[in-house]
């Protein structure tokens, strides 16, 4: 076997092929993918349009994370962001794939960027489901502001309190509701891929599913936030996109690290 970290510029299903006959089965904690959304559009760094339609799409995402379990440890997730287009179309394939007692949690990420429509309330929101392979997974619950009603001291006995600016609030545990801003058009951390998401939102994702010094994949790699995360925060990681523009921007965004890493090209 190879270097346990990987950024493979290739179709995912044979770099899945390949990295399964290298014995790497089973050996990922935690996977993140970011695949096309179903949007019939184009978005330059690649096509998300299905000419096969519904089952054309659900058939070569369904093919992909098959491939994508036996690539998790027996106690890994998975998580799979996508929005409103095909999310409810996929969560029966992920079903089919993980079993229906395997559903861990439905994320729902709020923001505020975006256009608005007249005939409908505005669409804010994305959504990212999250499998186990098995009955047990590692998970460690993040922490949130979770601010007093009126913004006073409830001072309940035992219930530690703090202050800000917002006002008096508690540490809970966080909810399945994320409001996070999408990365802005001035932020430092933008690369100009017309997707990215977010180093926040992966942060959390892998603060809670993803042990430290574990391993972690993202096969729809995009701009390379999740992977430089995972990097930065002493994971390892196995990134893949088909597109060249994604693959160099994820390689310039480890080579900041100073991390070695493969590079494959796969066709």
């Amino acid at each position: 076997m190879k270097g346990r970290d990987i950024i493979i510029q290739g179709d995912n299903l044979k770099a899945l092929e390949a990295l399964l006959s290298e014995g790497r089965g089973e050996s990922v904690d935690f996977i993140y993918i970011d695949p096309p959304y179903f949007t019939g559009s184009g978005y330059g760094a690649y096509s998300d349009v299905w000419k096969g339609g519904m089952e054309e799409y659900l058939s070569e995402l369904g093919s992909r994370i098959a491939l994508m379990r036996d690539m998790l440890a027996p106690t890994g997730t998975i998580a799979v962001h996508l929005d409103w287009h095909a999310v409810h179309y996929v969560k029966v394939e992920m079903d089919r794939i993980f079993g229906y007692r395997n559903f861990v949690n439905e994320l729902v990420w709020c923001y505020r960027s975006g256009g608005a429509s007249k005939k409908s309330f505005a669409k804010k929101h994305d959504n990212i489901l999250v499998y186990s392979k098995g009955k047990s997974w590692y998970f460690k619950p993040q922490k949130e502001k979770s601010y007093n009603r009126g913004g006073k001291p409830y001072r309940f006995k035992g219930v530690e309190e703090f202050e800000d600016e917002g006002g008096w609030y508690t540490m809970v545990n966080h909810r399945d509701v994320l409001n996070l801003d999408m990365v802005g058009r001035s932020s430092g951390e933008r690369t100009g891929y017309p997707t990215q998401k977010p180093e926040k939102l992966m942060e959390l994702l892998l603060a809670s599913f993803a042990p430290p010094g574990g391993m972690t994949a993202d096969f729809y790699a995009g701009s390379g936030s999740f992977p430089f995360c995972a990097a930065r925060s002493g994971r390892g990681f196995i990134a893949c996109d088909s597109e060249k523009e994604a693959a160099d921007i994820t390689r310039s965004r480890i080579d900041s690290l100073s991390i070695e890493y493969d590079s494959r090209t796969i066709y």
